[in-house]
């Protein structure tokens, strides 16, 4: 499964001889942003179906590879297995109209963007404070020292409505 999120978000090789994330890019990616966390949480249904989701992935590898007449080595995932243009082609035909299985890789890449946009698997102000590549790459703002995040320009460049008069100090309605 990470192989798939290095896919749809690429990153660069965590160690030598890396083989899930392919190194197409310099710098991090969705996997060392923590899909893996996000896949596993257990907050989401999910972790208990990734083994037949990843089976599901390979099995169209294997199919993808036998049609390209690709040999794939029997020592790794038949996905992990296919080099980074393979992947990606075998991944953008997942989202081809009429894809039985369809709904289940738009499911698996939104937790990727969940995992790389937002830093799903933990507190925003913590993730930030490590370094969470994703909220980096995206500039995310830091806090205001309080720990809460306001924003004093607005995104229109004026305010769109008039503060509430009984809206208390901390943004709240009374």
């Amino acid at each position: 499964m990470g192989a798939f999120a290095d896919t749809l978000i690429p990153g660069e090789h965590r160690f030598p001889g890396d083989q899930v994330c392919a190194g197409a890019v310099t710098g991090p990616g969705a996997v060392q942003a923590g899909v893996i966390d996000v896949m596993n949480s257990p907050q989401l249904p999910l972790a208990p179906l990734l083994p037949e989701i990843a089976a599901l992935l390979d099995a169209r590898a294997v199919a993808y590879a036998a049609v390209r007449l690709i040999w794939l080595s029997p020592s790794r995932p038949p996905f992990v297995d296919l080099s980074f243009s393979h992947r990606t082609d075998l991944v953008s035909g997942l989202f081809g109209s009429g894809d039985l299985d369809e709904p289940v890789w738009q499911v698996m890449s939104l937790i990727v963007g969940i995992a790389f946009d937002t830093a799903g698997q933990s507190d925003t102000a913590a993730a930030l404070a490590q370094g969470h590549p994703g909220l980096a790459w995206l500039r995310f703002p830091e806090p205001d020292p309080d720990g809460l995040w306001r924003f004093g320009d607005f995104s229109y460049g004026r305010p769109l409505a008039a503060l509430h008069p009984a809206t208390t100090p901390s943004g709240s309605p009374a």
